[in-house]
Order: C-alpha cells, then structure tokens, then sequence
C-alpha cells in the first residue's frame, strides 16, 4: 500500500510538472504574440505628409513672410539708453487710464502730469535708469527713428544691429507732442526700410511688426490692420494728434520704436503703445502712422526740433446723433466746441458751433484729420477753412502761430539727449502760484506779480543746473522782457542765438534775482 501511494504521487507530480510546463508554454506563446504585434504596431509607417499641391497656398504665403522678414530685419535695431529721471516723477503712473501700459517705463508718451501739490523744501534725488526700446533705420547713412519716451532723458544711447555689432548713437531732434525722435549712428551703406502710405490703408491688411519685446531682440509679429484712425488716448493734454494705426501683431514692452510694415515691407507706422490690464499685450497695440512720422522726422533732421502750428480751438467729431442740431447732412467735419481767446482762431472769427468741412480746398473728415492737417504746418502759414455756421457756408482764413502753453518743455537745439539749457517748463497756474506764495486759493495775493513759467526739471551738469536754478523756481523774464506762460520763455530761450548766453530774472523763496544761462 506504502508503495502504491508513493507511486500515485509519482504519476501526479509528473502530471502537475507537465501541466506547469504546457501552461509556460502556452504564457510564452502568447507573450511572443503579443511582443510580436507590438513591435509590429511600431513599426508600422507614420500617415504621408500633405503634398505641395495640398497646401500650396499656405507654403506661398509662409515663403513671401520669410522673404519679407528676411528684408526688414537687418533695418530693425535694438535701442538701449541710460537716463536719469527723478525719483517722483519715476514713480508716477498714467492717470485717468488704468488699463494703459506703456512700452518703456518712466517717462512713457501719455503719462507724466507735473502735480498740483509741490514739496520743494525737499529736493528728490536723480537716479540712473536703464531702459530698451528699438529703432528703425530709415536711411543707409544711419538715421533711425524710435519714440521720443524711449530716449528721453536719456544721456548715453547705444544700437545693437541685427549683426549684434554695437554702436553709440547721438540724439538728432526728438518731439514729445508726437512721441518722435530721431537718433544717429555713424555709417554707411546700412540696410533701411522704405516709406510708406499710411493714407491708403484699411482695416483688415496684413502687417509685420518688429522690434525688441522683453529684451528678446529681433522679434517679427504677424497680424492685421485692426482698425485706422484712433483718437488721442491722452485725456490730459488734447494737443496731442491721433489717428493711431491700431493692430493685433503682438506687441509689447520693448517694442516702442519698432516698425510696423506693410505686406511689401513699407514703413507704415512706429510702434508706440499698447492697452491692457496686465502690461503685457492683449490683441491691441498702437502705431503712429508714417503720415505723421513722416514729416515730422524730415523736420527732426532738418531743424533739431519741430515747432507746431495751431489754430487755438477745441474740436470733436460730428456725429449721427449730432449733425442734425447744426444742420449737417452729413456726419463729417470737425465741430469747433471751444474757442480760446486771442488764439489765431479767435482772431480770425471761428465760433463755438461752426463746422469746418474743408481746409485749403481740401475735405476735412473728422476733428482728428484737422488737428494731423494743421500740426504739420508751419507757424505764419495761412490756412483757408470752409465752415459751416447756421446751415450757411463761410471762408474763413487763419494765420497760424506757433502751438505752446501748458506743459512746453524747452528744446531747442537738443544734443546728445540733453536740452539746450536743460530745463523742463510748466505754465504758472493759479493753484502753483497760491502753492509757491504760501497763500491760500481765492485771496487776492495769487495774482500777485509772480508770473511766468514754473521749473519742472533741471538737468544735472546743465547750464541751467549751473546757473543755480532748481526745480520750483519761477522764470519770470528772459533778456529782459517779461514772460508770462512755458510756452514764452520756451520761445524766447529758443531765439537766444546759438553760443551766446541767456538772462534769466528768477523768483525763487519769496525773492527774485538775476541769472546768467552759459550755454553748454
């Protein structure tokens, strides 16, 4: 029995070991099956690409962007400067628009009110600050046009080009009213984009914009035309012209300056700003469009510096809600809403309420159109208007003078960034006078005999520094004849022919005394 058992285990365990085995055998086949489908499942060929005739239009559409970013890029350069600003205007933000963010900090083209509160007693101190921007070369000799924010204030500029040699640039002429300047590098035969015409325009075209975003030089955008002709952002100073190109090529801090091109590489706008939320960009930024660029850099390169005409009055745009209360068929001109007294318009007749459908011959769209028009003129021009007044169609002819008052900052004869006698003016208003004569508003003692402009800025080493001068001191002649506003000491140190020196009376600390203003 003892030996039946032991055989029976002996039979069963071999069964046990050969089942073992053929179940081995079956987990080794069906891993080899398995493995073997994998690997055919990898090496199975990847689905054909689409062939040329499938998107040829596509692969036409990225070789001409190629073509025309290979052309424009070597035009684009790369603006970093060192300025020094003050501490409190350093600190200051744009008011009255929150959302907008622009491209180079401080001293930024919309921001920068000069305070109604003074603390003079205590003098802020200068601070070196470093910025980018970028720039586009215009002409094979090296002139290059960027925005007046990017190099204001600015006491060294250097270039970097697109084959990363650096050069240093000087400052040719800038314009704040345009947010235009226009530096120098030494060369020749430089790569340069040609100008185009903004005029011709519509929303919809393809354009490139290039420049410098977040330090990353040598960045090209794609994207349309948005919308033309966008009014002057800049609640506080309506001098300032419209009509800004505004696009969804991708935009943002770095790019001021930059170019913004047409599908045949035209120069048709210069970056200058975007609106978002965030600071960076939001499918809007703004161009200033060559029509203003244009001659404003011409005079930049002619003159140093552009002097603006204008007409002295306040104008909108006349709408479909409001054509009819002034006997317009058309929702087109420029409605006058204002008229300042003794302005070239006042003297020559306009009144609040006119419409005005034509100058020199030619029609006048709307108030953003006119203000362009007349700011490229020239100070004792005569401008031919065609109003309308009370449903009645009147010439009226207007000799234009030179556009100052409120913030004229003095610029003439502008070098290696610096002004020529390195002041920054503001116009003495009631409330800055009550401020620095210690008197409350509304007593007599504020139209006192302190007249003049108000010192905003000085700039160190200057010759207005080295006269003594410092921020809160009151201009109140130059040469011995009174002034009474920024703009008439502007133009007045501005007429000090070139080399000779300036004779300032300043009130400063209750008191007044004679300067001497060396020219540098």
């Amino acid at each position: 029995m003892k030996k039946w058992i032991e055989r029976s285990k002996a039979v069963v365990t071999r069964h046990l070991a050969v089942t073992l085995i053929a179940v081995v055998a079956v987990g080794s086949v069906a891993t080899f099956n398995f493995a073997k489908s994998a690997t055919a499942a990898v090496a199975a060929p990847a689905a054909a690409a689409l062939d040329d005739s499938s998107v040829g239009a596509l692969l036409t559409l990225d070789r001409a962007m190629e073509t025309l970013a290979a052309r424009v890029t070597p035009a684009v350069v790369n603006v970093t400067v060192a300025s020094k600003v003050n501490a409190q205007q350093g600190d200051a933000g744009v008011e009255g628009m929150p959302d907008m963010q622009q491209f180079f900090g401080p001293g930024n083209p919309f921001g920068r009110q000069f305070g109604r509160q003074f603390n003079f007693q205590s003098q802020p101190q200068n601070r070196m600050e470093h910025g980018l921007g970028s720039g586009v070369i215009i002409s094979p000799d090296g002139y290059i046009v960027t925005n007046n924010h990017v190099i204001d204030g600015a006491v060294d500029i250097r270039v970097t080009m697109s084959n990363r040699e650096v050069l240093s640039a000087k400052l040719v002429g800038a314009d704040p009213l345009t947010d235009l300047a226009v530096i120098k590098v030494n060369g020749t035969n430089l790569p340069s984009v040609p100008w185009g015409n903004s005029a011709s325009l519509h929303p919809g075209q393809t354009v490139l914009a290039f420049g410098n975003p977040y330090g990353f030089r040598f960045t090209v955008t794609r994207g349309i035309i948005s919308a033309l002709n966008r009014p002057n952002p800049d609640a506080s100073d309506r001098r300032k012209p419209g009509e800004f190109i505004q696009t969804d090529a991708a935009i943002n801090p770095g790019n001021s300056g930059g170019a913004l091109v047409d599908a045949r590489g035209e120069l048709i706008g210069i970056n200058t700003f975007l609106i978002s939320s965030s600071g960076s960009f939001s499918g809007m930024g703004f161009a200033i469009p060559a029509q203003i660029v244009q001659p404003t850099v011409e005079t930049l390169i002619r003159d140093g510096k552009v002097t603006h005409a204008y007409i002295g009055i306040q104008i909108a745009d006349v709408t479909p809600d409001n054509a009819k209360f002034f006997q317009m068929n058309k929702a087109e001109g420029a409605l006058v809403s204002q008229v300042e007294p003794d302005a070239p318009g006042a003297k020559a007749g306009l009144r609040t309420g006119d419409v005005i459908t034509e100058l020199d011959g030619k029609p006048v769209t709307d108030a953003g159109q006119l203000q362009m028009t007349v700011g490229q003129k020239r100070p004792g021009e005569t401008i031919h208007l065609l109003v309308m007044r009370d449903s009645k169609p009147t010439s009226v002819a207007v000799k234009l003078e030179a556009l100052g008052g409120g913030r004229g900052t003095e610029s003439a004869g502008r070098e290696h960034g610096k002004g020529r006698w390195g002041l920054s003016l503001g116009d003495l208003t009631p409330d800055v006078r009550n401020e620095l004569q210690g008197q409350p508003q509304g007593q007599g003692e504020a139209q006192g005999p302190v007249h003049g402009a108000v010192v905003e800025d000085v700039q160190p080493g200057s010759p207005a520094d080295n006269a003594g001068l410092q921020r809160g001191d009151v201009i109140m002649e130059v040469n011995r004849h009174s002034v009474k506003s920024a703009s008439e000491v502007a133009q007045a140190l501005s007429g000090v022919p070139s080399g000779q020196d300036a004779l300032v009376l300043v009130w400063s600390n209750g008191g007044s005394t004679f300067r001497v203003l060396h020219p540098s």
